[in-house]
């Protein structure tokens, strides 16, 4: 029996998520990286091979045409490249992971959640590369591989080492998310933050190994940020339950806060019997979905008279947070949709919490980490601009809003 992390697709036929799309895209640079890690040896093995004049007899000479491979996935675009002999003494380049004649993989759909979720932090990268297309790949070496991986961790350590003053970030939303995978008997979880700066541009601030509710944790993280130039946000949207806004307060305490109505709504629901959640989760909507902070309230304070005497725990749960979940109408309503949740880091990972699933073994803390830096970067290359990202100049200069809408100065008045 191998010993293998095996990470099932569930209705593989049929999938059409974002996750599929992440890693449609992932396996492209995948096999770029890969392809250029083959090249590089080839030119190193023959790097004693000289011209008259002392220059390399071995040379890039460009890229084949591209073409496509067709994937259990969708098709997957690949461009080898050539080289070129200038001492007369022919040399080819032949990739082993792309051989000439594959054009089909039947094994990609279950050789990339492998790939990403396991194989890019152990030494069986090679069984996972090899599945990319076909049984007929072979003859990559332990080198390509062990350099492929340096390439990601190279990656990870440029992008977690960058500088973040270049932009004025409004609004950060941060959630604990834990992959599924443990490392011995610890679940890992990953510390991720999304920021947007004042263009509406959306990207991932941190991405690191934690503890979700440890303050210690948290607190490490915004202090990394901070050494390298990010502002304090204007808004930091999050579930209620993390270590995050103890930190969070200690070194941005001008950032105000924005509980997350999903995360909400969950915790509420899991405390009333299940035949009472479909009319409870409709009276929660009518808070959070009101045109006004006034009718917010008087459905706020609707919600606690109904069910406070039966379900006093699912009450004390909203109670709680009651300023914190009314945040979002202090600022425009165009926002609305995207701050009144952590959806925008949800959505990039939930999938592989709830599409996979794990038999046995392991993770390590830096495979995990490169897993999810991998996958993170894919999906925020598709993220769209916040809407309404005009407003946001407004947000950044103190403009007031009430209810959404901007609370006109006195100056404004007398023009």
């Amino acid at each position: 029996m191998s010993k293998h992390n095996i990470f099932e697709f569930k209705d593989r036929d049929t999938i059409s998520d974002a996750l599929t799309e992440m890693l449609r895209t992932g396996s492209q640079q995948l096999i770029h990286q890969a392809v250029q890690i083959e090249l590089e040896e080839l030119l190193a093995a023959n790097a004693h091979r000289l011209t008259p004049d002392g220059n390399a007899a071995i040379v890039r000479n460009g890229y084949q045409p591209q073409r496509e491979i067709l994937t259990g996935i969708g098709p997957v675009t690949v461009k080898l490249p050539k080289v070129r002999s200038k001492d007369g003494e022919a040399v080819c380049f032949h990739s082993a992971l792309v051989p000439p004649y594959v054009r089909k993989s039947r094994s990609l759909e279950a050789a990339l959640p492998w790939l990403y979720l396991k194989g890019i932090s152990t030494g069986e990268m090679g069984e996972a590369l090899k599945l990319l297309v076909g049984p007929d790949a072979h003859g990559l070496s332990a080198s390509t591989i062990a350099r492929l991986k340096q390439v990601w961790a190279q990656e990870y350590q440029h992008w977690n080492g960058r500088r973040l003053d270049q932009d004025k970030w409004v609004y950060i939303w941060a959630d604990g998310i834990y992959s599924g995978l443990r490392a011995e008997q610890t679940k890992l979880c990953a510390l991720v933050i999304v920021g947007v700066n004042e263009r509406g541009e959306k990207h991932f601030l941190a991405i690191e190994d934690g503890v979700r509710e440890s303050t210690q944790s948290w607190r490490e993280v915004l202090l990394d940020l901070k050494s390298r130039g990010l502002n304090a946000p204007q808004l930091a949207v999050g579930d209620g339950a993390m270590g995050f806004w103890s930190a969070l307060d200690e070194i941005y305490p001008d950032t105000r806060h924005q509980r997350c109505w999903v995360h909400k709504t969950a915790n509420i629901l899991n405390k009333l019997p299940k035949s009472l959640q479909p009319k409870v989760k409709q009276s929660l909507h009518d808070i959070w979905q009101a045109e006004t902070r006034k009718d917010a309230e008087r459905a706020y304070d609707l919600f606690v008279q109904t069910y406070e005497a039966k379900y006093p725990k699912a009450v004390e749960c909203l109670q709680k947070d009651r300023d914190t979940l009314l945040a979002f109408y202090d600022y425009p309503a165009q926002h609305w949709q995207s701050i009144r949740s952590s959806n925008p880091i949800e959505s990039t990972f939930g999938t592989i919490r709830h599409r996979t699933r794990r038999s046995k073994g392991c993770l390590t803390r830096d495979g995990m980490l490169h897993m999810m830096f991998k996958l993170g970067l894919c999906a925020e290359g598709k993220w769209r601009k916040l809407r309404g990202f005009n407003y946001l100049a407004k947000v950044i200069r103190g403009v007031e809003f009430k209810d959404g809408i901007e609370v006109e100065s006195d100056n404004q008045v007398a023009a």
